[in-house]
């Protein structure tokens, strides 16, 4: 029984001292995210609204211009009919005067008229007549009957005068009646195209105020988005900082623990030794970035992660997965050692399909620098593409 209770105890340290302690939350908090991306909503909301408005205010604009552009054509269809109106004037202008003229030459016919008189007497009056001319009676029927006639002819040419003169008022009223209509509609037209260019001015400037005023919200809920997005990249960085502290420290117990850990290996010779060493340097590369080809200092692939390490301990290995597969014997699963190289592909005739390599560092976890945008860091080795392993010499 006190034996049992023993046991339990060591389970229980074991357990404790390779548990990582609760560590606070990385600053940005989940919380300061979530601030920032709900003002990144409320800015959304604000642009949407705006938007919905600037679509509004351009609809109203596409409505104004239609109608300015009907005004303004009826305001050259105007144009037209005032040009037709002022040739229509200047063609009854013309009849005007050549009636006015008529009216001129019957008034000169009267004007002779009265002039033909004896010395400026009546000659229509018998009286005179008999006793102004010699002839007698004879004499005098014929003067009044010369006179009679011209009597009938100055009625007609008065009549004429009459006509040719009612005619020409005509002319005019109807000449004069016709352009001022025609002004008064071209005034119309002129005010309406007026009223709707400043129409569509005041619906272009509202339009532009609401275009600025949505870009400045667009710039808001693009700073919103900035700040949430790089808030967001801080947290993730700063999860995946812990996340190297947590799994550096679990290596670091695993590296104090040793055979205990794997079983007894680390008794099992000058090989095991080296594979320490090379482990340990291994974890101390963890957060170095993946660059493609490179063997470090500041950066490492999966095989020149690998060929460095092992480089420590006096071991040359070549930057490629293919020949570290072969650069020591294969080891079963089951016998592993801290250092000792793990292979992913497919094993084939073709060296090249083994496309990656990590290194084992006890329960199951493995140091390796994965890929393109990602760092050194430990891992699971259990994945569904590994092939095997090696222990350089």
């Amino acid at each position: 029984m006190h034996t049992v209770k023993k046991r339990l105890l060591v389970a229980c340290c074991l357990l404790v001292a390779t548990c990582p302690p609760a560590a606070a939350e990385p600053a940005p908090s989940a919380g300061e995210v979530a601030e920032a991306r709900a003002a990144v909503r409320h800015r959304a909301e604000a642009l949407g609204t705006a938007s919905v408005r600037l679509a509004n205010a351009h609809t109203r604009l596409e409505a104004l211009v239609a109608e300015a552009g009907r005004k303004v054509e009826a305001y050259n269809g105007q144009l037209v009919r005032l040009e037709q109106a002022k040739a229509r004037h200047a063609a009854a202008t013309v009849r005007l005067k050549a009636a006015e003229a008529k009216v001129a030459e019957t008034s000169a016919a009267v004007s002779m008229l009265a002039a033909q008189s004896y010395g400026g007497m009546d000659l229509s009056n018998p009286m005179v007549g008999m006793l102004s001319d010699e002839g007698g009676v004879p004499g005098y029927l014929h003067r009044a009957g010369m006179l009679a006639s011209m009597g009938d002819e100055q009625g007609e040419t008065l009549k004429l005068v009459r006509d040719t003169q009612q005619v020409a008022a005509v002319l005019r009223a109807q000449t004069q009646e016709a352009y001022a209509e025609q002004q008064d509609a071209f005034r119309q037209a002129e005010e309406a195209k007026a009223a709707a260019r400043a129409a569509v001015d005041r619906q272009a400037r509202e339009a532009k105020l609401i275009e600025a005023e949505k870009r400045r919200l667009q710039s808001r809920v693009d700073a919103a988005r900035s700040a949430a997005e790089r808030l967001a990249r801080q947290r993730e960085e700063a999860l995946e900082r812990a996340r190297l502290e947590r799994e550096a420290r679990l290596a670091t117990r695993l590296a104090h623990k040793g055979g205990a850990a794997a079983g007894g290996w680390a008794a099992g010779g000058s090989s095991a030794t080296m594979g320490d060493v090379a482990a340990d340097w291994a974890l101390s590369q963890l957060g170095k970035p993946y660059v493609w080809a490179a063997a470090g200092p500041s950066s490492y692939d999966c095989s020149g992660l690998t060929m460095r390490a092992w480089e420590q301990v006096g071991v040359r290995l070549d930057h490629w997965t293919g020949t570290q597969w072969t650069s020591g014997p294969h080891i079963p699963l089951d016998q592993l050692r801290r250092g000792d190289l793990l292979f992913f592909g497919k094993l084939t005739s073709n060296p090249g399909d083994i496309h990656h390599v990590g290194m084992y560092i006890g329960r199951g976890l493995m140091v390796h620098a994965p890929q393109t945008g990602d760092v050194v860091r430990v891992a699971s080795m259990w994945r569904r593409d590994l092939v095997g392993a090696t222990r350089p010499r």
